[in-house]
């Protein structure tokens, strides 16, 4: 029988709402995440945005460093650019911004610099409008979060721009998720593993939102998926763990949750895992 306690701990366990417990600040990892993923796309490949000049890359690494500075120099930069020129002094402003915290400010300035001008290709509006979607997403404003993904998710099918497209489904169910649409949810995580089979979080997504909805054999599979493709990401093995002991699989779960604790003792999963192994044994021990 399971403890009211483990039931009430795996009810507040890998959420496909929430962001990824990473080492940055939650509400900045999305936007980091992707700002790499951004600039390795221009650096190694051509499926990439427009190139991105060394003042952006500068005024990036100074709102890392000065948010408060970076933003004072993105609005002078601004106000001297042309053309797409423009479109990055207003990223960089939303990137200090999402630094200081003001969430709504960046939202407002990524969406300007989508729309600045038609020197904004398909690629770099797909790319800015996700940013804007994450940042109401991280505001918890869902509701203008998702015509915002719609339109990105418009612009990167114009441009082909396969791997944004799925991130930009992953951001459309962790939207419908907070709104507690489920199914179409699942329908977004469906389209992005189809998009990215070869992406751990739609894969772990789904089977986060599987196992929520009491599908444990799809979460079983999906599980495994990501497993084989991150075979140490310690939340994989957080929510392998779950899926086993809702299953009726108590060994399999504490092999899943010793395993973090061994592999990754220092991060917030293994402090979940014991508490999930503490549990596990309270309900053994009982008559």
């Amino acid at each position: 029988m399971l403890s009211a306690t483990l039931a009430l701990l795996l009810q507040v366990g890998p959420n496909p709402g929430a962001a990824p417990v990473t080492a940055v600040p939650p509400e900045l990892d999305e936007l980091r995440r992707r700002q790499r993923t951004e600039q390795n796309a221009n650096g190694n490949d051509n499926d990439g945005l427009a190139p991105v000049a060394d003042r952006l890359q500068s005024c990036l690494v100074r709102a890392e460093q000065d948010s408060t500075a970076a933003r004072i120099e993105a609005e002078a930069w601004f106000n001297s650019a042309i053309g797409l020129t423009r479109a990055q002094a207003l990223q960089c402003r939303g990137y200090a911004e999402a630094n200081l915290g003001q969430w709504a400010d960046a939202a407002r300035s990524f969406i300007a610099a989508r729309d600045d001008s038609d020197a904004v290709d398909a690629k770099y509006r797909a790319r800015l409008g996700a940013m804007a979607a994450n940042a109401l997403l991280t505001a918890g404003n869902t509701e203008s979060a998702l015509p915002v993904l719609d339109r990105a998710k418009d612009d990167s099918t114009e441009a082909e721009f396969t791997q944004l497209s799925a991130e930009i489904e992953i951001d459309r169910a962790r939207a419908l998720v907070s709104q507690n649409k489920l199914a179409a949810a699942s329908e977004a995580l469906s389209e992005a593993r189809t998009l990215a089979p070869m992406s751990v979080r739609a894969w772990l997504l789904s089977a986060t939102l599987s196992r929520r909805t009491d599908d444990l054999a799809a979460a079983q599979t999906q599980i495994e998926q990501a497993a084989m493709l991150d075979p140490a990401n310690p939340e994989i093995g957080l929510e392998a763990g779950v899926i086993a002991v809702l299953s009726g699989n108590d060994g399999a779960a504490r092999l899943s949750w010793q395993s973090i604790v061994t592999l990754a003792p220092d991060s917030p999963q293994a402090t979940t895992a014991k508490s999930y192994l503490a549990q596990l044994e309270n309900t053994e021990e009982q008559p």
